[in-house]
């Protein structure tokens, strides 16, 4: 890394803090990107236990790590690869009670991994308030082409649905500028243009939802991963951190 960034940003990667909220398909490979890029401290928040069906694309899921906490299962991850980390692993879901503790002035950079767009639209509210600064990842499942995720603001992230409706709550309930006045967020935004792939109650996939079918990544239904998608997405989240960091933004 010192090679890449030069020996101050490695200094000034080993005493960055970052907040990582939700380490799943996505944000636990980020988690792993940042130990091993030299980040000195990272916090991981996250109320979930690993589950079976986590097993396709989250680094924590293992046969010998189902129903256990996300966080602690990586907290013991990191400090293997890293012994010098401080890693906290804070097991909690982010939401309107709670983000202000969770999400303190000071927290380092922040990492919005969740799939809940009223939190994630809370969450970069809060931060970009706050002056922390703060990258958000859109959508991974559904999607198979891992060449096609990019990065670039979220007031122009497009073909994401999810950061689509992040946008439209930013601007219905935080007082974000609205689209026509071209105004950017100051937000990075990790996403993919490419269509997504439903699955179908035939065993098929379809580029549409068929009526009433789930439209999240969770245990019983909605989209499907791969991790070599949504591995890339958490990777490319990492990497926006790095650059930032090491460049002393």
């Amino acid at each position: 890394m010192g090679r890449l960034f030069g020996v101050a940003a490695m200094e000034r990667l080993a005493g960055a803090r970052v907040t990582v909220v939700g380490v799943g398909g996505v944000g636990s490979w980020t988690v792993e990107a940042l130990v091993r890029s030299g980040v000195g401290r990272v916090r991981m928040i996250d109320g979930d236990d690993v589950c079976v069906t986590n097993v396709n694309r989250q680094l924590p899921a293992m046969s010998d790590t189902v129903g256990r906490a996300k966080v602690a299962v990586l907290a013991e991850r990191m400090r293997l690869i890293n012994p010098e980390v401080e890693v906290e692993a804070v097991e909690e879901f982010v939401g309107a009670g709670n983000c202000g503790r969770l999400l303190p002035e000071g927290c380092g950079v922040v990492v919005d991994a969740v799939d809940v767009t009223t939190v994630k639209a809370l969450m970069i509210s809060h931060c970009v308030r706050g002056g922390m600064p703060v990258v958000t990842v859109g959508g991974a499942g559904g999607r198979v082409d891992a060449c096609g995720v990019r990065c670039t603001d979220l007031a122009r992230a497009q073909g994401d649905n999810l950061l689509r409706m992040v946008r439209r709550e930013l601007r219905r309930a935080h007082g974000f500028p609205g689209g026509e006045s071209g105004a950017l967020f100051g937000v990075a935004a990790v996403h993919s243009a490419e269509e997504q792939r439903y699955p179908q109650k035939d065993g098929s996939c379809g580029s549409g939802a068929e009526r009433g079918e789930s439209l999240r990544m969770d245990c019983a239904s909605g989209w499907g991963a791969a991790t070599f998608v949504t591995g890339v997405f958490g990777f490319a989240a990492a990497g926006e951190v790095v650059r930032r960091i090491a460049e002393g933004g």
